[in-house]
């Protein structure tokens, strides 16, 4: 999926400000230069004029700073180091991470937006790149996966 739109994706589940995502984003790395008009030109849609097209920096950043609003941030680790290249696949790890989710929860937030799959199909999701079983997660999947998130959480929030 294209960046942007996973941060609008996630922006709308959440239900978040363009400060709060700056915000969000600021928690992996306080000196990281975003600023609220940096977030509402990711937010336009393409042929809008002033839109800027998100990197993966930007979202790198932005994920790492969701697991840190959700799960808190420990200082006695180093940090991680930031992925170059933001894969579907790492935006299913980062978001299952941030909001602590188990293979039941998993299945259950697919299952949700109507796209059930297998638990073979969801491990392989998660395995290494270089591991014989790796899936690549694809656009609908993920789609579908943000879906069934959004579900979840607005029903619970």
């Amino acid at each position: 999926m294209i960046n942007n739109d996973v941060l609008r994706s996630i922006r709308y589940m959440l239900d978040l400000s363009d400060i709060k995502v700056v915000e969000i984003t600021k928690l992996a790395d306080a000196a990281f230069p975003i600023e609220k008009t940096d977030v509402q030109a990711f937010l336009k849609k393409d042929e809008e004029e002033g839109y800027a097209e998100c990197s993966n920096l930007v979202l790198a950043h932005f994920l790492n700073g969701l697991v840190f609003h959700y799960r808190g941030k420990d200082e006695s680790l180093p940090p991680r180091p930031l992925e170059k290249r933001i894969t579907n696949n790492v935006v299913l790890k980062k978001l299952r991470v941030a909001f602590q989710l188990k293979d039941v929860d998993m299945h259950q937030v697919f299952e949700d937006a109507g796209f059930p799959i297998s638990k073979p199909e969801l491990t392989a999701l998660f395995r290494q790149p270089d591991h014989k079983n790796f899936r690549l997660c694809g656009d609908q999947l993920l789609r579908n996966f943000l879906k069934g998130l959004t579900l979840r959480v607005r029903d619970n929030g």
